[in-house]
């Protein structure tokens, strides 16, 4: 394997930003025509016929997954009580949290869990 020095590399580099600097050049220049445009959309569409069955596969594998978190979606911006979400839908929770979706974030800082119902805070009522 070739070896570069510190001036190819800075060579290189320069191309490919002249080179990109150049492609975005030419799109400005031709994004508003009509031959670009008639281009563009023909090969969308083509791309969209040929990948059909593709999207179709993922939107039913991923089916489950996207109905679980819009229900808790529902329950965190709508109703403001994720705690009622993990209550009624626990299969949904579990299912969102087996495809690490709460990785980052905290679903309920109140969560109860039957099993250890001492060392969680419990959930206030301010009814």
């Amino acid at each position: 394997m070739d070896e570069f020095t510190e001036e190819e590399i800075i060579n290189i580099l320069n191309q490919y930003k002249m080179h990109k600097q150049r492609m975005q050049e030419r799109y400005e220049r031709v994004k508003d025509t009509d031959e670009f445009r008639k281009q563009n959309r023909e090969r969308a569409k083509k791309h969209y016929h040929m990948n059909k069955e593709k999207k179709h596969q993922k939107y039913l594998e991923n089916k489950d997954i996207v109905n679980a978190r819009n229900i808790y979606y529902y329950y965190k911006n709508s109703i403001n009580n994720i705690d009622l979400f993990i209550e009624r839908h626990p299969e949904k929770y579990e299912l969102l949290k087996k495809n690490g979706y709460f990785k980052d974030q905290n679903p309920s800082l109140s969560i109860t869990y039957p099993h250890n119902s001492s060392s969680v805070a419990e959930p206030s009522s301010s009814l």
